[in-house]
């Protein structure tokens, strides 16, 4: 009998397999969760990769406290339903001790410093991330397996064959691995999978009202970090995110959908 897996079965099999490598190889993996479609579809992944077992690592999210609360609801749903261990990063604790320096509005750029604070603390040696390659240059030259020496730093020239998806997990003391399960996964196979699995996200994806300023082109979110400036005046209007981030540079878009 002839048997082919459809496209989103094969690409769910690779990610899968990905998954239970990490967990046979290394001693201590972590999930990096930040709430977005394509972490909660790899939280997903590991809860089918592991089952019925619990899953045997936590996840991880670096928060810069400018989330959405509507991710953060999400987020700790997610972890109670599943049962997994929570390690929350902080950039604010790490802003409190002066370990950085908050220069802009954006705290997008000390997340670097945070996840890896976490990461030596916690001797975590492999980090899943959620990073496809379809998204942008320097993400379409990585491997799955993607080295990172004991500085955190990554070298497109350090990386490692993975012909026949055999995969290098070999490391020293202070390395460790970011693993990319989605690498080959593409935005609108992230949202058939979730149609498919009916795998909950936050409601921020869909409409809803929202009070919003207008700012460089983009309709940003009144709230703490954002308030109108100058000629600015806060609108309400029925939007939708396209992707989960800081609210201080994370836009909208006006839909129905």
């Amino acid at each position: 009998m002839h048997y082919e897996l459809s496209h989103l079965r094969a690409l769910e099999a690779e990610a899968i397999h990905i998954m239970r490598e990490v967990g046979a190889e290394f001693e201590r993996p972590v999930l990096l969760f930040s709430g977005g479609k394509d972490s909660v579809v790899m939280l997903h992944l590991a809860v089918k990769a592991f089952f019925p077992a619990k899953l045997p690592f936590p996840i991880m999210h670096v928060d810069t406290g400018h989330n959405f609360d509507e991710v953060i609801a999400t987020r700790d749903e997610l972890v109670a339903r599943h049962g997994v261990r929570l390690v929350v990063a902080s950039v604010q604790e790490d802003i409190d001790a002066g370990r950085v320096v908050e220069t802009i509005p954006s705290r997008n750029p000390m997340q670097t410093f945070t996840l890896l604070r976490a990461i030596r603390e916690n001797k975590f040696d492999a980090a899943f991330g959620g990073a496809r390659r379809d998204e942008e240059k320097a993400r379409a030259k990585e491997r799955v397996y993607s080295f990172r020496d004991e500085f955190g730093q990554w070298d497109p020239k350090m990386q490692r064959p993975e012909l026949w998806s055999l995969y290098n997990g070999r490391i020293h003391p202070g390395e460790h691995m970011r693993i990319f399960p989605l690498s080959n996964w593409t935005e609108l196979d992230i949202w058939h999978y979730i149609r498919r699995e009916q795998i909950e996200i936050p409601s921020i994806y869909f409409a809803h009202e929202r009070e919003v300023v207008e700012r460089d082109g983009m309709l940003l979110s009144v709230g703490n970090e954002i308030k109108p400036q100058g000629d600015e005046q806060a609108v309400t209007k029925m939007v939708r995110f396209r992707t989960v981030g800081d609210r201080t540079q994370t836009g909208c878009v006006e839909s129905e959908a």
